[in-house]
């Protein structure tokens, strides 16, 4: 039960700093108070019981009432560390298979889905965009950002920006990635951008 609590505040915490810059407790309190947060609070009473094979059928009333009053749909198996941040929960669906790490920030109207019976992994401190869709067997990167709308059917690198259907990598630590140089997705010399450095340029 301690850790349930524990896990319920750094949640809390994490989400009054990305919302108002503060973690004690007026930004707690505040924080209490928006879209959101109720999905996060049913989520974590959902995973504590899942946990314990006698609270099996508590976990499907929490899950149940996620949906019902939040319209977030989060599998009883997924699993997140702390700092778990439903910034709005509106349309949120999350594979019960889904592995992620400490302090993950999700959207809006996100997916992240199974896709022949294999999740997403994602790292620590990562950012899921409205309406980004994560499916398969992918892992996207700590501290990685999956921008609006994104649909992400590759590996994100650790600290990559990715944009666009499909998602394509466009920033990298903070900097521009260099562009493809041929259409499809690669780089002149076919490897993929999302895994490999740009060739190097011909010396004239």
């Amino acid at each position: 039960m301690l850790t349930l609590f524990r896990l319920i505040r750094s949640d809390l915490r994490a989400k009054a700093l990305w919302c108002y810059e503060r973690d004690d407790w007026k930004g707690v309190l505040k924080t209490l108070l928006t879209d959101g947060t109720p999905a996060m609070v049913w989520y974590r009473l959902m995973q504590w019981s899942h946990r314990y094979r006698l609270l099996a059928p508590l976990a499907m009333v929490f899950n149940k009432v996620n949906t019902a009053c939040c319209h977030c749909v989060i599998g009883r198996g997924a699993e997140f560390g702390p700092g778990f941040v439903l910034i709005h929960s509106d349309g949120v669906v999350i594979n019960g298979t889904v592995r992620g790490g400490r302090d993950v920030k999700v959207e809006h109207q996100v997916t992240i889905g199974a896709e022949k019976r294999q999740s997403p992994v994602i790292g620590d401190g990562v950012f899921l965009g409205a309406g980004a869709k994560v499916l398969g067997s992918v892992t996207i990167g700590d501290r990685a950002k999956v921008g609006a709308n994104a649909v992400v059917v590759k590996d994100v690198p650790p600290d990559a920006t990715v944009v666009g259907i499909p998602a394509r990598v466009v920033r990298v630590g903070g900097k521009p990635a260099e562009q493809p140089a041929v259409g499809g997705g690669r780089w002149a010399d076919g490897t993929d951008p999302t895994t490999e450095p740009p060739p190097s340029a011909p010396v004239s």
